[in-house]
């Protein structure tokens, strides 16, 4: 399970094409949006796909973090 924090708005009708994570927006502290998408990738190829797409769309990368799941602990 991954939590990827891109600076920017991400329509969540990309949520297909970057491995069906779930997609949400928010504003930081300073009023800018953000867009956060959580979700299970297969594997290690999978996330790099979709940290490509985004980057290919032009967005700042701002974490990526490796959230642990019931399965994990």
């Amino acid at each position: 399970m991954y939590r990827i924090t891109i600076q920017g708005r991400l329509d969540d009708n990309w949520s297909e094409q970057l491995g069906g994570m779930a997609i949400s927006s928010g504003l930081e502290a300073d009023g800018s949006p953000l867009t956060v998408l959580t979700g299970r990738l297969v594997d290690q190829a999978t996330l790099y796909g979709v940290l490509n797409a985004l980057y290919g769309l032009g967005f700042a990368l701002m974490s990526v973090e490796r959230v642990p799941t019931e399965e994990s602990l």
